[in-house]
């Protein structure tokens, strides 16, 4: 009996809520406290418990896309064979003015001929290096024997190489070497070689390079994917879920019980500053180890409160 009477209470207090349209639209700058009996908490199913401490690197979100070895392949033989052809005509020029200036063997028209095409091939030696270093970053600096083993890697299908993009966002700051890559619902692991200097016209975007090991078969040139890269400084908060945290005006809150009798609880909405998702919860600043909090039933105190509002995993449902 006393449960049924707690729910009717609990029925009495939304139709009191829902009758008072003027008040509920008022904006309010900070939501007012609310108390519940065990009765009414009961029936709308609130729960609480503690915040966690938690120690976490942000995630960011990118989309990945295969690259096709062939275009290394090519890119890496141009810089090689223009960095010869640049070897090849200076020493063509410093012969030719080695026997102008011993016994006129050669004329002066062929050397200043051998010499302007010395300085061409030096300028496309050093174009192809610049273009190799903007599509390619990190490979440019590595030896040739470390660039020869990667594309036999590649041309076995024994590793991939990803391009991470995100869009819309440039990325600043150095990334953990481990990221994630989401290929039909299978988790891989890749490594991360470093950043891509040209961005991507289309989505403006920050490019990292990427390196996979042992990826399914299937999963090739062109192919896209879903990458989580995760930023190498971890940020320090208390660990909240998503259905703890809702979204007004004033920015984020959750509700905090302030205070709990015999059979009374009251409950105050406390900002909080999101610093980092993680899973299905957030990392948040603006409470303390010992606070207690809505984590089941946030939204049912924000009806109640006539709150403008949405909570976050409403927002993620949408």
């Amino acid at each position: 009996m006393r449960a049924a009477a707690g729910r009717w209470s609990c029925l009495t207090l939304l139709l009191a809520v829902a009758a008072a349209p003027c008040a509920a639209a008022a904006p309010q700058e900070q939501p007012a406290a609310l108390s519940l009996t065990g009765s009414q908490q009961q029936a709308v199913g609130i729960r609480i418990e503690h915040p966690l401490p938690l120690t976490s690197a942000t995630a960011v979100g990118a989309y990945g896309t295969v690259l096709d070895p062939a275009a290394l392949a090519g890119d890496l033989g141009r810089v090689q064979s223009t960095r010869a052809a640049a070897t090849a005509a200076a020493a063509e020029a410093a012969r030719l003015e080695r026997l102008y200036r011993d016994d006129a063997q050669a004329s002066l028209r062929a050397w200043q001929s051998a010499q302007a095409q010395s300085v061409e091939a030096a300028a496309q030696a050093r174009a192809a290096a610049m273009s190799f270093a903007l599509q390619w970053g990190p490979l440019a600096g590595w030896s040739a024997a470390r660039q020869h083993v990667l594309l036999e890697a590649l041309g076995a299908r024994r590793q991939l190489l990803l391009r991470a993009d995100v869009p819309g966002h440039g990325l600043g700051g150095a990334l953990d070497a481990r990221a994630l890559v989401e290929v039909d619902g299978v988790q891989v692991a890749a490594r991360v070689l470093g950043a891509l200097p040209r961005t991507d016209a289309q989505s403006q975007s920050a490019g990292w390079l990427l390196e996979l090991e042992g990826a399914p078969p299937g999963f090739g040139p062109g192919a896209r994917a879903v990458v989580r890269l995760r930023s190498a400084a971890t940020t320090a908060g208390l660990l909240v879920p998503a259905a703890a945290l809702l979204y007004a005006e004033q920015g984020a809150y959750v509700y905090r019980l302030t205070a709990s009798g015999t059979d009374t609880f009251r409950y105050a909405a406390v900002t909080v500053k999101p610093l980092a998702r993680v899973g299905s919860a957030w990392l948040v600043d603006g409470l303390t180890r010992a606070d207690q909090i809505v984590v089941q039933g946030a939204g049912v105190l924000w009806s109640l409160q006539g709150i403008g509002s949405f909570s976050a995993a409403e927002e993620e449902h949408d």
